[in-house]
């Protein structure tokens, strides 16, 4: 959703909208994916989420929690953000499937499109020189729409590049390895600049993970039985890109994906950060539009924006309702604030309640350790957080308590094991 490290979830009761119950039937995992999907077979967690409950403050949510021991199954409440990004590659085959046998029944593909207009799963347009090898490979950095330019100590300069998808054709893109999401500020060489993997992911499974066109990921996705959640990024570039590529045929080609490889639009949580492409799709494509999810990134485009004051929020969750929006997806801290001590709904969560909007929340296990606070996606609770097992504290103020449709993980089996734990789909 937002970049690294400051990276960046109901329904209205009405005849045009999905009721909540039809819109819970519609979320329920398909047979396939209770199972696995095919080729996955028994779900397994692993022993992080075990680790955080023993992580977690005493008291009854630790005691149920700690009772909880499988078997597991996928559940589409779990939403794996990037694929397994806490240790894979993002967006990459390896990590899709890490994801999906952790159990999340619904993977994400962010959307972008190459030079040739091919589109390809990349969580920005322009991050090939902080995700992949771009920079040491010199025929295809020369490409690049900024090069590589050092770091001088001297004058205080940080190193930068800008390398965009569209950049490069699809069979250039297809050609690079993708790396762990992150840079070096202070390289004053281009391996030092990539040399930038946070102490708290793993280099581990690098060398053999594989980048993915969209069409790519539908056909893997299909396969496992699983949802589609695909995120239609905001370009970087000017549209029309070289004048005849408008928005309109971006969105409407990834949705054109969808169809021709003959995918349930029940099944299909197509996203934006820009409301004008879910409108696009509840007049275009109202099948997929039906379900498409506004990505709510207001707290970067309004500096006035608040949590906890609703005219801050522009347009309000009730303009959002009446335009057709009918699932709006907020960072995890909007949705929450702290009280006595505790962590409890914030007012946003309650107005998107009120105007039956549904909700689902980015992205859990995205920042590093609780206990320095947990960044941006931690921020309206910071106060009352010290420790890993409070990821699941907040989880369980989310799925019980704002009742959130979903939530992406970086590491999907957190999820996964919270929502067998507590009977959620």
């Amino acid at each position: 959703m937002t970049i690294f490290p400051a990276l960046r979830a109901t329904l209205r009761p009405t005849l045009r909208p999905l009721s909540a119950a039809l819109f819970a039937l519609a979320l329920a995992a398909p047979a396939a994916a209770e199972s696995g999907g095919p080729g996955i077979g028994s779900i397994e967690i692993g022993p992080r989420p075990f680790y955080l409950v023993g992580e977690m403050k005493d008291g009854a949510l630790k005691e149920q929690l700690a009772q909880c021991k499988g078997p597991f199954t996928a559940k589409n409440f779990s939403i794996a953000h990037r694929g397994a990004p806490l240790q894979f590659p993002e967006h990459t085959r390896e990590g899709y499937i890490a994801a999906a046998r952790m159990g999340a029944g619904v993977i994400e593909c962010d959307v972008a499109f190459t030079k040739d207009r091919e589109l390809v799963c990349r969580h920005a347009q322009c991050d090939l020189h902080t995700t992949t090898d771009i920079l040491a490979r010199p025929e295809l950095a020369a490409k690049c729409s900024e090069g590589f330019q050092p770091a001088d100590p001297t004058t205080g300069r940080k190193a930068s590049a800008k390398c965009c998808t569209s950049d490069l054709t699809l069979a250039e893109f297809k050609s690079l390895r993708p790396k762990m999401d992150g840079f070096n500020p202070r390289g004053v060489t281009a391996q030092e600049y990539m040399d930038g993997t946070p102490s708290w992911r793993t280099d581990l499974y690098v060398n053999r993970a594989t980048l993915v066109s969209h069409k790519e990921y539908i056909d893997l996705v299909k396969s496992l039985g699983l949802k589609f959640t695909p995120e239609l990024k905001t370009p970087e570039v000017a549209m029309p890109f070289e004048g005849s590529y408008s928005q309109e045929h971006y969105a409407q080609q990834m949705i054109d994906e969808y169809k021709a490889a003959g995918i349930d639009p029940r099944d299909v949580y197509a996203q934006s950060f820009r409301l004008d492409d879910v409108l696009y799709w509840l007049k275009a494509e109202p099948a997929f539009g039906a379900q498409a999810v506004y990505l709510d990134g207001r707290d970067e485009e309004n500096k006035g924006f608040d949590n906890m004051k609703p005219e801050s929020w522009q347009p309000s969750m009730q303009e959002l309702a009446d335009k057709g929006v009918k699932i709006l997806a907020p960072p995890l801290w909007m949705l929450v604030t702290h009280k006595d001590g505790r962590i409890v709904p914030s007012a946003y969560a309650e107005a998107a309640k009120k105007a039956g909007l549904g909700l689902i929340a980015w992205s859990l296990e995205r920042s590093g350790p609780l206990n320095t606070g947990g960044g941006y996606y931690y921020q309206s609770v910071k106060p009352v957080i010290d420790r890993d097992g409070d990821m699941l504290a907040l989880l369980d103020v989310l799925g019980r308590d704002i009742g959130v449709i979903g939530v992406f993980s970086d590491w999907p089996a957190t999820t996964t094991f919270y929502a067998n734990c507590m009977k959620l789909n």
